[in-house]
């Protein structure tokens, strides 16, 4: 693992792109892609169950990784570690962030003191814009135009009803950047048009523009359902009143829905003759709940295994990246501000040094050293040392477990006994991980009183 399976040769002439911009070339575009609650094994382009001819073409004309990991196990956390390129616990965002009249005992959200992508591409001059969820934050202080986002349009909790876009709670949740403001729409559809509109807008100046996908999360609503019938069935906090297989079909028509936005934003930057200048991003938050596929991973959302955190992701640069490539490098979502950082020549504050490191280098063809990674939500604890992967305290069982990756990748054989010094050693480093992070999180003002 960590080895591209391609030569090196092919595209190593296009390092150049690595370097900041200067003189008179144009500098690159990025569009940030993600979806919610999608599987290691949903997509076709992964060998799954859904077919998805735009994920599948972009991965043909572009970069597969076969070892992305989402940083948390579950929503907020990975999205604060995609805005800050750093570990979610140093941002003070371990757990699922609800309203506080929902749960007293909270994550308020992403603080000002942090320092985003965002903020930093467009301190240099970039337009920015998020078009979907948010979930850092639900009050106005937290919105995303207070960290670098120039327009929102989309919701601030964790999931809405796909029509009429009120939240678990009972709110209406869809914003036009500070404002709540009604725009009916298939939610999917809102986003993949805001998408399309913001490229044609700003092509002649550089742009990221951070597509944040509510499908394929719960509630399970395809586009041609009867936007009054979810709501008839006993509200939005209630389960829906379907049949395995009604999920299985709405799931998969939502993930339809979202991957023709993908070919739309893919068609739109060939169309306009940026695509060379723009690097697309395309992975999900965290792995699949039972009702979606991870593939022959074990564990599903919510827990350290891989099914809960090792997601399908695809990298697209025509004329730089090259067509129908892939690699097994250990790469995460903490990576992407690093890498952004590095094509665009921004910087991060050196008070909020990135725990993420730059893959310009996979995206070139080749591969990047990186020392262990680590996971942690709720009771559970896991680290990746190369191939060596160490868990603790998931599923209640509070001896370390270890698992070779390169031998088995469902881990289903502990080797924690054949390896003592070994595991023993991970897992030291693992709770000094943990007590490290947990020292150096930013305060939240509910829970620092």
């Amino acid at each position: 693992m960590g080895e591209v399976r391609f030569p090196l040769a092919v595209i190593l002439l296009l390092a150049g792109c690595a370097a900041p911009r200067g003189g008179d070339e144009q500098p690159l575009n990025f569009v940030v892609i993600m979806a919610d609650d999608l599987g290691y094994g949903d997509l076709s382009t992964y060998g799954g169950w859904i077919d998805t001819p735009n994920l599948d073409r972009m991965a043909a004309e572009g970069l597969k990784f076969t070892d992305f990991h989402s940083n948390g196990a579950v929503c907020s956390p990975t999205r604060a570690a995609l805005m800050t390129g750093r570990y979610q616990q140093r941002a003070g965002v371990p757990v699922v962030i609800f309203a506080p009249e929902d749960r007293p005992t909270h994550v308020d959200g992403l603080q000002d003191s942090e320092w985003t992508f965002a903020e930093a591409l467009q301190q240099a001059g970039y337009a920015t814009a998020i078009f979907g969820k948010w979930h850092l934050g639900y009050y106005p202080q937290y919105n995303p135009v207070r960290h670098g986002f120039a327009e929102f349009k989309g919701y601030v909790s964790g999931n809405v009803d796909f029509f009429s876009h009120v939240d678990g709670a009972g709110r209406f949740d869809w914003w036009h950047d500070m404002e709540v403001s009604d725009e009916p729409g298939y939610v999917t559809t809102l986003i993949n048009q805001h998408a399309v509109r913001f490229i044609e807008e700003r092509q002649d100046a550089p742009f990221c523009l951070y597509v944040a996908h509510e499908a394929p999360h719960f509630p399970y609503q395809a586009p041609g359902d009867d936007p009054a019938g979810f709501r008839s069935v006993g509200g939005f906090s209630g389960r829906q009143d379907l049949s395995s297989e009604q999920i299985k079909q709405k799931y998969s028509e939502m993930v339809v829905a979202m991957d023709r936005g993908v070919g739309a934003i893919l068609d739109t930057l060939n169309r306009l003759g940026i695509a060379e200048r723009t690097l697309v991003l395309f992975f999900s938050d965290n792995g699949a709940t039972a009702d979606g596929s991870n593939g022959a991973l074990r564990g599903h959302k919510s827990s350290v295994w891989e099914g809960g955190h090792r997601v399908p992701a695809i990298a697209w640069r025509p004329g730089s990246i090259e067509a129908g490539s892939a690699t097994d490098q250990l790469a995460t979502t903490m990576d992407i501000w690093p890498t952004l950082a590095e094509l665009s020549g921004v910087q991060a504050q050196p008070h909020r040094p990135l725990d993420g490191i730059s893959m310009v280098p996979v995206l070139q063809g080749s591969s990047v050293e990186r020392g262990p990674v680590y996971w942690s939500f709720m009771d559970g604890l896991a680290m990746r040392d190369g191939n060596w992967k160490l868990v603790v305290g998931e599923d209640g069982d509070e001896q370390p477990r270890l698992f070779d990756l390169a031998a088995d990748l469902a881990e289903e054989t502990n080797l924690a006994d054949q390896e003592p010094e070994r595991t023993a050693e991970m897992l030291q480093q693992a709770r000094a991980w943990l007590q490290d992070v947990e020292a150096d999180a930013t305060p939240q003002p509910s829970t620092s009183r």
